[in-house]
């Protein structure tokens, strides 16, 4: 069950938005620009229907709480709606959803947010407390890096994250976006079915009741409906993202130039008795509310217009909310950093392919199907070498390794185990030895390595796990050479080009590489660029033929 508490925000901090000048301080919020999507048609349709980030089919079990004196402004287009004074007073409809064992959420209604959702999932599993208070943080979203230095600013270290993260931080001294409350605590919180309004008085009812209060911040996307960025932000992403066309005949202004010289690009919401001057020009995403009057020559790009505002002739309005009172002022052509919210992964970083590309769709399908025949034509001998691997060292027969995938996703890697059982713990000790010009461990007569398993890496008979990773998508027949977080993050130039794509059992520099002293670990970089920038089928099947010529070879050699 979900609360969505919109406040009445009668005091803002004056560094929240463009009315940002002296920090920490407040002032009477003279514009309330919540109240004003919350109360203007037809504005507030797509606020009601999309607030908090929600789909347009919003559940039964979500209400929307707004205070009292915006009665009588608001839309009634959502039977949803509650309506507070000085406390809310949570009705038997809210109470009789709450399902037992599960949580009841308060989210702040000034806020849109975007989080991934399974992230969410994991943090209400394995957090323990009665109450989790949440707040969105786009600084902790993927991607991103976190530096060490000491006190004199000097870089010791560095992380790269490519997923959302989650930090755990002190209690908030006011609303959060999220709040996460175990239902079987939920009565000890209502007194007289009200739920305090004020933060600190919510937090004091916590207390009084032991109850255990836990906060963190999370990575994602979040917009201020208070601010006209925010707003015009909200806006943006809602009618770009909705497949409904506002611009239509039930929405069509009521009075428009008969020579049908003006023009209207893009999705269009218009309110009613609207009427447009000739050679006024309407861009959207943009929303015009009920008796808007547009003059001649006016453009109108990316905006809110308020019902009652005149724009007048040959006036441009830009990324800005107009309402009544406010048009007059000199915003001619204001530049705003709009902020979007990114429906799905966010992967700017990342190089991308059109879906039915070779390397966007049919690569995908040739891989399957490579991987189901290897697979096949492998099923008889599997046993016989998990049982020499078994008979002749102690420890498991496949080996799992976390490596990083397509766009930084984690997995495990599985091959037949080709070295003794702690090989990764004794790796530390022989680091000294360590032959590699890079990141990685190589070493000639490496001791940890089993008789079966160099036979095994020598005919490449220890990848054939791998393919069952292909047929998960985790990895690719062709690609990068599947590597781990650590080695990744050594190589800043390199990481994101390589992520582009799924990691390969073989791959460019496997069939290239010299292996000349001190330029390995170049040509790696070299070749695994090399391939991303010059994804094609033909490329793949080279690629193929010339590691199936290395493998018959080394499988001969080895008698």
């Amino acid at each position: 069950m979900k609360l969505i508490i919109i406040h009445r925000n009668e005091y803002l901090p004056l560094n929240s938005g463009k009315q940002a000048n002296l920090q920490g301080s407040k002032k009477p919020n003279s514009r309330n620009l919540l109240r004003f999507a919350v109360c203007t048609e037809p504005l507030s349709a797509i606020t009601f229907r999309c607030l908090n980030g929600n789909s347009r089919n919003r559940s039964n079990n979500e209400v929307i709480a707004i205070p009292h004196e915006w009665l009588s402004q608001s839309a009634k287009i959502d039977t949803n709606l509650i309506y507070y004074k000085e406390n809310l007073l949570v009705p038997s409809k809210i109470t009789n959803r709450i399902k037992a064992n599960s949580w009841f959420i308060v989210s702040n209604g000034r806020y849109v947010t975007h989080i991934d959702n399974q992230l969410l999932n994991k943090i209400l599993e394995q957090f323990q407390g009665d109450i989790i208070t949440v707040n969105v943080i786009p600084q902790l979203q993927t991607v991103h890096e976190k530096l060490l230095v000491t006190s004199q600013n000097k870089l010791v270290g560095f992380r790269r994250f490519y997923k959302d993260s989650v930090q755990p931080v002190s209690i908030p001294n006011d609303w959060p976006h999220y709040l996460f409350v175990k239902t079987d605590v939920l009565n000890k919180l209502l007194v007289d079915d009200t739920l305090p309004l004020v933060f600190s008085k919510f937090l004091d009812a916590c207390f009084t009741h032991s109850l255990t209060v836990r906060s963190l911040n999370v990575g994602g996307e979040v917009l201020d409906l208070e601010t006209e960025d925010g707003l015009l932000g909200f806006l943006a992403s809602e009618l770009n993202s909705s497949a409904k066309n506002y611009f239509d005949a039930e929405n069509f202004p009521s009075r428009i130039p008969d020579d049908n010289s003006a023009k209207i690009f893009g999705k269009v919401l218009f309110g009613k008795n609207v009427s447009i001057g000739r050679n006024a020009i309407i861009v959207g995403p943009t929303i015009i509310g009920n008796d808007v009057r547009i003059s001649k020559g006016a453009v109108i790009r990316t905006s809110i217009i308020g019902p009652g505002v005149s724009i007048p002739q040959n006036y441009i309005v830009q990324n800005r909310v107009l309402t009544a009172g406010r048009h007059n002022q000199k915003h001619s052509k204001q530049d705003v950093n709009i902020k979007m919210i990114y429906r799905g992964s966010r992967r700017d970083n990342f190089r991308t392919w059109s879906r039915f590309s070779y390397s966007g769709c049919f690569k995908r399908i040739a891989d399957i199907a490579a991987a189901i025949v290897v697979l096949i034509l492998f099923a008889p001998v599997v046993p016989i070498i998990a049982l020499a691997v078994k008979l002749t060292s102690r420890g498991p027969i496949f080996f799992k390794d976390m490596r990083q995938g397509l766009h930084g996703k984690t997995f495990d890697c599985i091959k037949f185990r080709t070295m003794l059982a702690g090989a990764d713990k004794i790796q530390d000790k022989l680091r000294v030895l360590n032959q590699a010009d890079g990141p990685q461990f190589s070493m000639s007569n490496d001791p940890r390595i089993s008789v079966v398993g160099e036979f095994l890496r020598n005919t490449y008979i220890d990848e054939i796990p791998q393919f069952f990773n292909v047929l998960l998508g985790q990895m690719s027949v062709v690609g990068p050479r599947p590597s781990p977080e650590a080695e990744n993050t050594l190589c800043p130039s390199w990481r994101d080009a390589r992520l582009s794509v799924r990691p390969g059992i073989t791959g460019l520099w496997q069939a290239c590489r010299t292996r000349r002293a001190m330029k390995d670990f170049q040509e790696w970089i070299h070749y695994d660029i090399k391939y991303v920038k010059n994804v094609t089928l033909k490329t793949d099947l080279w690629i193929c033929w010339q590691t199936a010529r290395k493998i018959v070879k080394n499988f001969i050699d080895q008698f």
